[in-house]
């Protein structure tokens, strides 16, 4: 199955401004049962897109088409959902308004209820900015989901998160070829600023003490440093508008929580495993330990890895990949457990 569209019409967005016509574009795997409760949501992360979830459902998987119904949905920005690359005139480009993680959420929510009469999901889990989501879902719309599981990610952007994304944003915009954002194509040279900057931060000093980045392509560390950029990759502007949802990223900064981050954390009621990497660099295991201490019913995670923030992600570890395919698997069985429990009573 190809990926689909979900049209909201005119939305109307958490910091201001609004889309005239926006779309959430989105793929299922599986069967929905009858009761509607194998519902597993999969949300994209920053600079990804639903092609890079699909690695990891299948067969056998944790996540497998022939138990589990998953939605896979890109978050505005993306450049496959509603993003400054494909939304016209005068939206386009640096117009594109400010989209934050709850308008992903809310509208995500009308896609699982208009086109397939969902109103509770087994499992959201996310990575890196898809963990922001999970962690936004399960603290916005606590009643509708069971359980959470935010990887590599957090509940709040802290302040060295935001000026790590601040560094980002300046790697984007000081490229001769930027622009002012009007370029014409793509800004290359912004995305090869921003490439240099995910690798400098996006994997951990013992990851490169170990030699990890070198293959037989790339001997030296500036040959890795050379190698071209990914074919058909995201847009200059979408990136600026994917940092502009993750630096107010905080799941309290809202009218059901009026900035009260622990009143926040505590309505999280889902059954979670809060799963950072021992070694990542944009969201430290530190500031998970202190999500979850607020979490009614959370499980701390800590992947043992040293991939920083790229651990249990295509092509990592093998064993970092295992780690989280087990946490996906304990969170639907811990679930199973419980209705069976519930059914015998």
């Amino acid at each position: 199955m190809t990926n689909q569209l979900y049209r909201t019409g005119p939305i109307f967005l958490q910091y201001g401004g609004h889309l005239p016509d926006a779309y959430l574009s989105y793929k299922t795997f599986g069967t929905l049962n009858a009761a509607k409760d194998n519902v597993v949501l999969f949300p994209t992360w920053c600079a990804g897109t639903h092609r890079d979830v699909e690695w990891i459902i299948g067969p056998g998987r944790a996540l497998d088409p022939a138990r589990q119904f998953i939605v896979a949905i890109d978050m505005f920005g993306n450049g496959m959902s509603s993003s400054p690359s494909n939304t016209p005139a005068p939206f386009d480009r640096t117009r594109f308004p400010r989209v934050s993680i709850l308008d992903n959420v809310t509208q995500q929510r009308r896609l699982l209820r208009e086109i397939f009469g969902i109103e509770r999901i087994k499992l959201v889990v996310g990575r890196s900015m898809g963990a922001q989501i999970a962690f936004q879902w399960g603290s916005y719309f606590a009643d509708e989901v069971e359980c959470i599981l935010p990887m590599c990610g957090s509940a709040r952007t802290s302040p060295h998160n935001y000026i790590f994304l601040a560094t980002m944003k300046m790697a984007v915009k000081s490229s001769p070829d930027w622009l002012s954002g009007d370029y014409q194509g793509n800004a290359l040279g912004s995305l090869q600023q921003f490439w240099l900057n995910a690798d400098a931060w996006g994997f951990s000093q013992a990851y490169y003490r170990q030699g990890l980045h070198l293959t037989e392509k790339y001997q030296k560390t500036q040959d890795y440093l050379d190698r071209p950029l990914p074919e058909k990759w995201v847009d200059a502007n979408d990136l600026l508008a994917q940092f502009a949802t993750w630096e107010v990223a905080d799941i309290s900064d809202n009218d059901k929580f009026n900035k009260d981050f622990p009143a926040a954390l505590r309505a999280i009621t889902a059954k979670a495993i809060v799963m950072p990497s021992r070694t990542d660099m944009y969201f430290p295991p530190e500031d998970s330990e202190i999500e979850v201490r607020s979490m009614p019913d959370a499980e701390l995670r800590v992947i043992p890895s040293i991939w920083g923030h790229r651990a249990s992600s295509p092509g990592s570890d093998p064993c970092d990949i295992q780690f989280f395919e087990k946490a996906i698997t304990d969170l639907l069985e811990a679930r199973m457990d419980v209705k069976n429990e519930a059914a015998t009573v």
